[in-house]
């Protein structure tokens, strides 16, 4: 990443690099002082005492300062751990803690949160300094500014350049946690080389230049906002426009003011704009490229997003967090029944093909499951060469958990979801993890979650209860104590509270049976 940042200012110094509308007055960042700022919060974190290999968190919404931290990291040697910014305390701490972070990048009052006080009581013994990037600085924490402040002893600079220099395309960039049907977030490790590679290989195919706008509405704790977005701007010298969530009102102002061309994200945020009273079609005459993919696609969204977004060019894309965020993309002559019902086809020098229980390749168009083999499948798990054993074979072959057919031009096409996982609003939902943070409930003996159909959001979760005896909590109770729980997207739009759940002859949940009962239940059949 460091390389790529000085290659960046050498093509496209002058360029604007970030345009943040969320301040005032706007902050523009052209490619030099995008790297100067980078520079500057490096050698604060060598002042700091953050050594090579190193983990540093950032738990921040999508600002200016997220991809000046870390950049930051990078040219410091360190590893970033993001973090979603939908955690509650427990959630941010949990993984704070199993990475090992020495420090942590947050900002106060996005949302309403006090990030900071999120964490008061939790055990952090690895984390020695939480920086405030924006909004007040409470006590125990210190200001990025004073940070930076801090650090002008100029022989800094010399400790700096030899720890760019240092840097080696294979260490360890990014430590992304992703849940598991375990329950426990898992970090997936990739280099810098894999994301750099990958994200030239993602931005050439889509036909992102260096004259584009981007939106980045997918947050960037994320590949999808991370990667496809600061590190394929990097390598492709496009404007990067941040966006700090997801307004329709905002997202419009946003592509008239600053003439965005390129608006990539899951399904629902093209549903949510050609659905919005306040759509103008005028004002989004900019739009010529649109990336998405996170759920399956309605062949109508894709002729709607050519025919009322006005897109010249609509794709889709598959993959994972262990595969770096991307697989397979689709080709700009890909007609809109293929982009819709298909993930496109492997990006160049990554294999993917679909197997049966054994490891073996299967017939096109027969079912299994999707694996993946190339230069960015993840180094492995985090502190975990078990798990990581289990998903990358011998033979290099990561092993999903997805399944998909292929069809004999190669296009793959994801047919079920990892395991039970259900996909809302564009994140990943899994119900171990759901369930696990349910059980923490006094008066929660047992819970199974399944996702069902949503029109808005993709889909949702549904909850089936069983309470302790003697317990009189209600359905709507648990969603409030949810919600001060666990994230928003993890919490369970339904709760059924029953009697027991179904289970086999070897006394696993039959979760088939929930799920339809709980699509009976949500269409209004058989409503209990």
């Amino acid at each position: 990443m460091p390389g790529l940042l000085a290659r960046a200012v050498e093509r496209f110094g002058d360029s604007e690099a970030i345009v943040d509308r969320s301040v005032e007055p706007h902050v523009r960042l052209t490619y030099s002082a995008l790297a100067d700022e980078a520079r500057a919060t490096a050698k604060a974190l060598v002042a700091a005492g953050v050594e090579s290999g190193d983990r540093v968190a950032i738990w921040a919404p999508n600002i200016w300062e997220w991809p000046v931290t870390l950049l930051g990291i990078h040219l410091a040697g360190a590893t970033v751990v993001p973090l979603n910014t939908r955690y509650k305390g427990s959630e941010a701490a949990d993984i704070i803690r199993r990475s090992g972070a020495k420090l942590l990048f947050t900002v106060q009052g996005f949302l309403g949160n006090d990030y900071v006080s999120m964490l008061d009581g939790q055990d952090l013994p690895g984390l020695e300094q939480i920086v405030v990037m924006r909004g007040d600085v409470p006590a125990g924490a210190v200001g990025c500014e004073a940070l930076i402040a801090a650090a002008s002893d100029p022989a800094l600079d010399q400790q700096l350049d030899a720890r760019i220099a240092a840097v080696s395309p294979e260490h360890v960039a990014d430590i992304i946690y992703t849940s598991g049907t375990t329950g426990a977030p898992k970090g997936v490790m990739c280099a810098h080389r894999q994301t750099v590679l990958a994200f030239d290989a993602w931005g050439t195919i889509v036909g992102l230049r260096a004259e584009d706008r981007y939106l980045v509405i997918n947050p960037f704790f994320h590949s999808f906002g991370y990667k496809a977005g600061i590190i394929a701007s990097l390598v492709k010298g496009n404007a990067l426009i941040p966006l700090a969530t997801f307004d329709v009102a905002a997202v419009m102002e946003t592509i008239e003011a600053e003439r965005i061309t390129t608006l990539p994200g899951p399904p629902t945020i093209f549903q949510t704009i050609i659905n919005h009273p306040a759509f103008d079609i005028d004002r989004l005459s900019t739009l010529r490229l649109a990336v998405t993919g996170a759920a399956s696609i309605p062949v109508q969204l894709i002729r709607d997003m050519r025919e009322i977004l006005g897109f010249d060019t609509v794709l889709s894309a598959y993959g994972l967090t262990e595969a770096c965020g991307i697989a397979t993309v689709s080709r700009h002559d890909d007609p809109p029944e293929i982009i819709a019902n298909y993930s496109g086809r492997a990006i160049p020098d990554v294999e993917v093909r679909i197997a049966d229980d054994a490891g073996n390749e299967v017939a096109r168009g027969e079912q299994g499951e999707v694996l993946i083999r190339g230069y960015q499948v993840m180094l492995g798990y985090f502190d975990a060469p078990e798990q990581t054993a289990e998903t990358i074979d011998a033979d290099g072959w990561l092993h999903t958990g997805d399944v998909g057919i292929m069809n004999p031009d190669g296009y793959l096409k994801i047919t079920d979801r990892t395991k039970d996982m259900f996909i809302v609003g564009g994140f990943n939902a899994y119900p171990a993890e759901i369930e696990s943070l349910m059980s923490e409930h006094p008066d929660i003996a047992q819970a199974s979650v399944v996702g069902v159909p949503d029109e808005r959001m993709g889909e949702v979760g549904y909850a089936f209860v069983v309470l302790r005896p003697g317990a009189a909590t209600t359905a709507e109770e648990i969603k409030g104590w949810a919600k001060g729980h666990m994230a928003n997207y993890k919490v369970p739009a339904t709760v059924e509270i029953i009697a027991d759940l179904p289970v086999n002859a070897a006394g696993k949940v039959v979760k088939f049976e929930l799920r339809d009962r709980a699509v009976a239940n949500q269409s209004g059949r058989g409503a209990q």
